[in-house]
């Protein structure tokens, strides 16, 4: 599952996609269906990204990222809005290390809320790139292997040199030599 980029703005419902910044703040875009882009303060916005996120453990804490590849394992999620107490034994078996008097109905509702964006996704299903650069490790090797060989490859016979008509011409100076 590849969060990177997504983050939750403070004040604001639902997630975004950080697609830049500027001097006058982060540039963010929308991830439901209306596909808003706005632009906010680095002063007064807080951008909590995805990946960063954790839940209270009752040991250490836990990854939403974990959390949520467990609720995609499940079959039947049920919505935010459902009773609290269908939200309860839902973390019960998604998270059962999670602290349940820490972790409120709220904090709940809100990870369910996120799931069901998420789960559409394209970047919901593919891997994080951290994983995907241990599997490249070794294809790494190989990939250097055929650099070489491109770059020891002979020219085509018909590509020409850059010639020094080429360049722009110079200026003609433009004296007079009456006064000499």
């Amino acid at each position: 599952m590849n969060l990177r980029g997504i983050v939750a703005v403070s004040g604001r419902p639902g997630l975004f996609k950080l697609v830049g910044q500027n001097k006058a703040g982060y540039v963010l875009e929308g991830l439901d269906a209306q596909k808003v882009k706005i632009v906010t303060s680095i002063s007064s916005t807080k951008l909590a990204s995805l990946e960063d996120i954790t839940i209270y453990g009752e040991d250490e804490d836990l990854k939403l990222v974990d959390v949520l590849a467990n609720l995609a394992a499940k079959s039947d999620v049920p919505d935010a809005k459902a009773d609290p107490a269908v939200l309860k034994a839902l973390f019960i078996e998604v998270a059962p290390a999670h602290d349940q008097e820490k972790v409120y109905t709220s904090d709940m509702k809100k990870i369910v809320t996120w799931y069901h964006l998420l789960k559409d996704l394209p970047l919901f299903s593919e891997d994080a790139p951290g994983t995907a650069d241990a599997v490249e490790g070794a294809k790494g090797e190989e990939k250097t292997d055929k650099k070489v060989v491109k770059a020891a490859a002979p020219k085509p016979s018909n590509a020409k040199a850059p010639s020094k008509t080429a360049q722009p011409a110079k200026k003609a100076s433009m004296t007079s030599k009456k006064g000499v």
